[in-house]
């Protein structure tokens, strides 16, 4: 909202431009800048590191303080009492459902988590090494060709119902990609089971006998997804935003944000640092690893944010439910686990990585995490794509209610060339 205070700039030998000041609920004021244009001239912000681009009241997030609230909920409380599914509702709706809300709304999910037969057909058009990120773009944007009664952009009731599909059947194509990837046979979801369940019975079950979800497993990954459910504008969120303000359809929006994430230094950032243990190869490499990071050398994974200037609240979460995933996997004295454990204590404990503020963060603990479910490197992004597609689709719906909502259309400072004249091959030197 915007406040009785104001920023003036001056310009060109004596011209002022007022600009109001705004005020959220929490975080900084932001300078109104949209008269800015006035002036003849733009402002020049690459990566956007201090340009708030839309008002919303999904995520907030306080990298000095490393808070994370959705919808003004700590994450830490949500982790602890909540599943992924309620905090779904949540992002979506701004509220804890009722009982009566929440059953109604998991109803709703597991109708739609099925895929359409014809759509399965689609994995077969993709070789068999084909990374998973580049399966669930195709497959998630192929939606909209499937479902047309769902795709008016300006009906509410259309919007929600993409959502639902969308909530239900990411987990399912991100489980036959990876199935399809192995070579075995797809594998149909089951109502009876929890969401992360779920995902656990279409990535591991078997024709062959009945599969046992391991309920500490289930709840960890559960963890997952909501740690990773939203995280306020970041690239992705801002790409579906993006796309979205064009009027495209929700699928193809939630597949250029699943495009954006497939990016190293977006969600592939787990992934990297199981790829970094591996290149250390053992405990007794760490010292000198570290020493090579110093030296920048070596580029250290896992550790420090762009946004949390402080611990990132994730990971701590994430840090117990490693410990509780390996003690019940028995996996306390994996070497893997024992070496990151090496990493982090030197971490924790020198000096340059305390006063550079190189805290691990999730991805430094998901990786593992994952690992020793048993989810190869390659499924960790789309896990990632899933457990972010509520985020994305919330801020998609907020921006598409919006009355105010505008196409997306940054500026540039052009460094080209001045005109020239076109000359004929002949002429030209």
């Amino acid at each position: 909202m915007e406040t009785n205070r104001k920023v003036t700039l001056s310009y060109d030998e004596g011209k002022t431009l007022d600009m109001p000041v705004m005020s959220g609920t929490l975080g900084p004021d932001v300078v109104d800048i949209r008269t800015f244009a006035k002036t003849g001239m733009f402002t020049f912000d690459p990566g956007f590191l201090a340009t708030a681009a839309c008002e919303s009241s999904i995520t907030f997030i306080d990298g000095d303080l490393g808070q994370l609230y959705y919808r003004g909920y700590p994450i830490e409380q949500l982790a602890e009492h909540s599943d992924f599914l309620e905090s779904c509702y949540l992002l979506l709706n701004g509220e804890l459902p009722t009982a009566e809300q929440f059953a109604e709304f998991n109803r709703k999910i597991m109708r739609h988590n099925m895929l359409n037969d014809q759509i399965m057909s689609f994995f077969k058009g993709f070789r068999r090494d084909a990374h998973p990120m580049a399966v669930m773009v195709g497959v998630v944007g192929a939606l909209s060709a499937f479902y047309h009664d769902s795709l008016d952009i300006n009906d509410a009731h259309h919007r929600e119902v993409s959502a639902h599909r969308l909530i239900a059947k990411v987990p399912n194509i991100a489980a036959q990609a990876y199935r399809y990837n192995k070579g075995l046979p797809f594998s149909y979801p089951k109502n009876g089971l929890t969401y992360s369940e779920n995902f656990l019975h279409m990535m591991f079950s078997t024709p062959c006998e009945e599969y046992k979800v391991n309920k500490v497993l289930a709840k960890a990954l559960d963890r997952i997804f909501i740690l990773h459910a939203d995280h306020e504008q970041n690239a992705s969120t801002s790409t579906v935003r993006l796309a979205g303000s064009s009027g495209a359809n929700p699928f193809a929006c939630i597949a250029a944000g699943i495009a954006c994430l497939w990016g190293p230094s977006h969600g592939g950032a787990n992934e990297a640092v199981l790829k970094m243990l591996d290149e250390i190869g053992s405990v007794e490499n760490v010292p000198a690893f570290m020493e090579g990071v110093k030296a920048k050398t070596h580029k250290l994974m896992g550790f420090g944010h762009r946004v949390y200037k402080n611990f990132d609240p994730r990971a701590k979460i994430m840090k117990e439910t490693c410990d509780e995933v390996l003690n019940e996997l028995g996996l306390r004295d994996d070497p893997k686990f024992q070496l990151a454990m090496k990493l982090e204590e030197i971490a924790l404990s020198d000096p340059y990585f305390i006063e550079r503020k190189l805290y691990p963060n999730v991805d430094f603990y998901s990786g593992i995490v994952l690992s020793a479910i048993g989810i190869p490197v390659s499924m960790f992004t789309p896990i990632f794509a899933l457990a972010r597609t509520v985020g994305w689709i919330s801020h998609w719906t907020e921006m598409i209610s919006d009355p105010g909502m505008k196409i997306g259309r940054p500026r540039q400072l052009y460094t080209g060339s001045v005109r020239r004249d076109y000359a004929q091959v002949a002429d030209r030197k």
